[in-house]
């Protein structure tokens, strides 16, 4: 009998080590993959109304502070082991900073490819909505990238765990971006900008909020450990009651209209930078969204 048990046990940690062999073979193969982006010329100048266009549209609308520190020096995101460990990186033109090394060519190719300069796939690096993002936006964001006081900050590479690699086998998680974006899609054009249903949208394309909601903005659970699950966005769901007073006021304390507080996981606090009009284009969008019954 034990001479079974212990073929048995023997089979069940030989075949948990195939498939831990599998999942770090593929996953490997996929990180390592290379793509052959060299990034699209914009017209980025130094002009102040530029630059300020790109730090509202980095700071309110693709909250890139909310990964890469208030700074933008980069830090550590998430340190959930056996998840991983990823890095944002530091995008200033300090020690350790990208953007002394990027090109202007190389930073679009990031932002809106995902892609690195060797021409791997960057790690979790939200492209697959920044691909949205417009020309003129992208150039301003580049724009204000170069002008950020440099921060001296020299990180350690993005390391994915047995786990982390194991759901992105499985779909579960997706950490390359570079695998859903249409690397070949051409210039890329903005609805003008103001108080519209229609640059609603854009915003929140391009904002992260399908990211973490959704692609019908039906609410979707945490990315990892500890993270509460996306709200439902859409009229079905708890905003559905709410005014555009209501939303406002959340958007810019916190506070929603029962008194409870909305979790630091939802930024929040880069929403509340948008102006009026950004906010009153969010809202006229998810008010007009399809309707999609909350989860239980």
């Amino acid at each position: 009998m034990m001479k079974w048990v212990k073929r048995l046990a023997l089979g069940a940690v030989s075949l948990i080590v195939l498939l831990l062999a599998v999942v770090y073979g593929v996953s490997e193969a996929r990180m390592r993959k290379t793509y052959d982006i060299a990034g699209m010329s914009l017209n980025i100048t130094t002009d102040p109304a530029q630059i300020e266009r790109g730090r509202h549209l980095a700071t309110a609308v693709s909250k890139c502070a909310d990964c890469h520190g208030e700074d933008l020096g980069g830090k550590v995101f998430i340190d959930a082991q056996p998840m991983g460990k990823l890095i944002a990186s530091n995008l200033t033109r300090g020690k350790g900073g990208v953007a002394a090394r990027y090109t202007d060519q190389q930073l679009e190719a990031a932002i809106r490819h995902g892609v690195g300069p060797g021409g791997r796939g960057l790690l979790f690096m939200p492209s697959q909505e920044f691909q949205y993002l417009s020309d003129e936006d992208v150039a301003a964001i580049i724009a204000y990238l170069r002008t950020v006081p440099a921060v001296d900050r020299e990180l350690p590479a993005s390391k994915v765990g047995p786990l982390g690699r194991a759901l992105m086998v499985a779909g579960q998680l997706p950490l390359l971006p570079a695998e859903m974006i249409d690397h070949r899609a051409a210039s890329r054009t903005a609805p003008p900008a103001g108080p519209t249903r229609e640059y609603g949208q854009y915003l929140v394309r391009v904002g992260g909020c399908v990211g973490c909601h959704g692609e019908n903005l039906g609410g979707l659970p945490g990315h990892g450990p500890g993270e509460p699950a996306a709200t439902n966005l859409t009229p079905a769901g708890p905003i559905g009651s709410w005014t555009e007073a209501d939303f406002v006021k959340a958007m810019r304390t916190g506070v929603r209209p029962d008194g409870s507080k909305i979790s630091d996981f939802m930024p929040w606090k880069s929403v509340g930078m948008s102006t009026d009009d950004e906010l009153r284009a969010l809202w006229l969008y998810l008010r007009s969204v399809p309707r999609v019954a909350s989860k239980s």
